[in-house]
């Protein structure tokens, strides 16, 4: 198999490709640089391109030459854009295949997998695959009306999975592959209510145990769960069912794997050359290098790469504030401080706001979710108004001070409820999720359940009073597998999640509770429509830390203006008589009790609805008497034509 003459294949980069690869707008990438089974010329192929501008030389070497560098050789083009290219007749799907790179100033030669890889070897294996993606989707009418479940006014409870332990197979422990775990993971999050299931990576990464954190196959669905044909069927059948998929994605570092990204080309191309810019010291790995145009290119490529191929809905970013602070867990003398002598890395910005500008130009009906853990401001602002543009951001905040509050015995809650309240007073200077994420069930941290206090039952309260108190918050919502039926232990990405625990009554329990709350949220827009707007919230009383009670309202405005009332009792003491003001006159139906019996609760309440009296309370002519359950919420639901003037 050899070569074709003349150079033939040149044309597969016009001018053009070039001049937008020079000015680091090139954002079809994928379909030029890697492995593309093509016909040149009436012949059929493989043709490859890589960027390795400080080559020596390039050759193709795979199981259809025996690994032998002699005769795939690629030729470096003559525009100085550092691409290598060649087209070999006659390969087929499946070919396996690495670039053997000679470096200009080194002796030994560098096997490295196609950063542009489709596919890739099972790992520990780490060559890459030539691999055709071509698919037949049915997933026409979720395209169309995905605008509408992925607007910021549209309700998001976000299901968290990592797919390698989900579910597992229950005779040999083995992975579900993407097609299984498509039907079960679909029939499950359909019935729980569930709108949006997010990913940790699934991009290939040769260590299981970074849970896909540590990349080296950017465009490559880990084959530990079958081909790219089967993650777009995962990804279809999803979306069959109203299900949109967001993928953890992580730009901000990769591993040093020798068949990786790093010294690709026997220099520093994708990262730093100085380890205070290149080296990230809590993950051990490589950071990229942001003021490199090829770098950024390759990145936005790869995130468009997923919108485009596999239809995916939404993109979170991992590690938002580490790309952002040069120091970021550096202590001092171990960075370097921008041309401003500051410490934002001023090229990270850059990258994130063109990043958002072309998804955003590309597919307005997706969304990027930052996971940024500082008060960097207005990262969900436009980028033209100085904003980095990312469409939501975890409330990393909300997170740390809601669990640590809920952490606490309930006879100290008193002492605290300034740590609850805090969070709401900068509820929405960003679009906020609030995550319950993987993170906070591993490494010692215990799960959910385990961090409640208390006595078992008292545990089962908090947990559902946590999760109760979480839907009423504004904000999107976000809560890891397992969580939901209130998972005893932490996190083993060995391990299946305890679905058995589904078979006791008490976690049945809570899951019904889960599922009830994803119902209500998605139904009622006082819940969703205004998570990201103020004009959504009004207090009715922040103030009553003696009885460590919250009460506020969510409203909406559509045909009609609804309200809900939100009471929250972070004591295992009944509240009876209690006095709550309200807006209006009326019925007000409770359409929630956290303490319901059905939720394995003790079943304290008001009978299903309270009448408002012209009795003046928090500063309203109107309140309701009503019994705050044990560590339980209430919701109750009013309608009315329009009051306001």
């Amino acid at each position: 198999m050899s070569n074709l003459k003349n150079n033939e294949y040149l044309n597969q980069f016009s001018d053009y490709d070039i001049y937008l690869f020079k000015k680091g707008n090139h954002f079809k990438l994928y379909d030029k640089l890697g492995a593309h089974l093509k016909k040149i010329n009436g012949t059929e192929g493989g043709y490859f391109a890589v960027w390795a501008p400080n080559a020596n030389s390039v050759s193709v070497v795979g199981d259809f030459n025996n690994w032998d560098e002699n005769i795939n050789k690629l030729e470096n083009r003559k525009d100085e854009s550092g691409i290598w290219e060649t087209f070999i007749p006659d390969l087929r799907n499946g070919s396996l295949y690495k670039f053997r790179i000679k470096p200009k100033f080194k002796i030994d030669f560098l096997d490295k997998s196609d950063p542009f890889a489709f596919f890739c070897e099972l790992p520990p294996k780490t060559a890459s695959i030539l691999w055709d993606l071509t698919c037949r989707w049915n997933d026409e009418e979720w395209m169309k009306n995905r605008h509408e479940f992925n607007k910021l006014s549209s309700p998001f409870s976000i299901y968290e999975v990592h797919t390698g332990s989900w579910k597992k197979n229950i005779n040999d422990n083995s992975f579900l592959n993407y097609r299984e775990l498509a039907v079960e993971l679909a029939g499950y999050v359909k019935k729980t209510g569930f709108t949006h299931v997010e990913l940790l990576p699934i991009m290939e990464h040769p260590f299981y145990g970074s849970w896909g954190y540590q990349i080296t196959g950017y465009f490559a669905p880990s084959s530990r769960y079958g081909s790219p044909q089967d993650f777009m069927y995962f990804i279809d059948y999803l979306h069959q069912n109203n299900i949109g998929v967001i993928l953890d994605w992580v730009p901000s570092h990769f591993p040093g794997d020798s068949h990786g990204l790093y010294l690709f080309d026997g220099t520093h191309l994708y990262e730093h050359a100085d380890k205070r810019l290149g080296y990230h010291p809590d993950w051990k790995s490589m950071i990229f290098n942001y003021g490199r145009y090829e770098v950024k290119e390759f990145l936005i490529n790869n995130a468009l790469f997923w919108l485009d191929k596999y239809h995916i809905d939404g993109i979170r970013i991992d590690g938002v504030a580490s790309m952002l602070y040069l120091d970021y867990s550096r202590k001092e003398g171990q960075w370097l401080p921008n041309k401003y002598g500051g410490r934002e890395n001023l090229e990270a910005v850059d990258f994130l706001r063109q990043l958002n500008e072309v998804i955003y130009k590309e597919y307005p009906d997706v969304q990027t979710i930052a996971e940024e853990s500082t008060a960097w401001p207005m990262v969900t602002k436009p980028a033209n108004l100085g904003g980095l543009g990312f469409g939501m951001k975890w409330n990393m905040g909300w997170m740390h001070d809601t669990l640590d509050y809920f952490s606490k015995d309930p006879i100290y809650r008193k002492h605290h409820q300034s740590d609850l309240n805090f969070t709401f007073w900068y509820a929405f200077n960003e679009n906020f999720v609030l995550p319950l994420s993987h993170d906070e069930v591993v490494y010692g941290k215990k799960s959910l359940f385990g961090k409640m206090p208390g006595d078992k039952w008292q545990k089962f309260a908090n947990l559902r009073l946590l999760l109760s108190y979480m839907y009423a918050f504004p904000g999107k919502k976000l809560l890891f597998m397992g969580d939901e039926f209130g998972q005893v232990n932490e996190w083993n990405h060995d391990e299946s999640i305890d679905w058995n625990l589904l078979d006791k009554d008490m976690h049945k329990s809570v899951y019904m509770l889960v599922k009830e709350l994803n119902n209500l949220y998605v139904k009622e827009p006082s819940l969703s429509s205004n998570d990201f707007n103020s004009k959504g919230f009004e207090w009715i009383d922040c103030n009553d830390d003696k009885n460590s009670v919250l009460s506020f309202l969510r409203i909406s405005e559509g045909i009609e203006l609804s309200y809900i009332l939100i009471c929250c009792n972070f004591t295992p003491i009944p509240r009876y008589n209690y006095r709550i003001g309200v807006p209006a006159p009326g019925i007000w139906k409770e359409i929630f009790n956290s303490d319901s019996e059905i939720y394995g609760g003790s079943g304290h309440g008001n009978f299903g609805k309270a009448r408002a009296e012209k009795i003046i309370s928090h500063g309203r002519n109107y309140s309701l008497s009503i019994t705050l359950p044990p560590l339980g919420v209430l919701f109750f639901k009013r309608n009315f034509k329009y009051l306001r003037k």
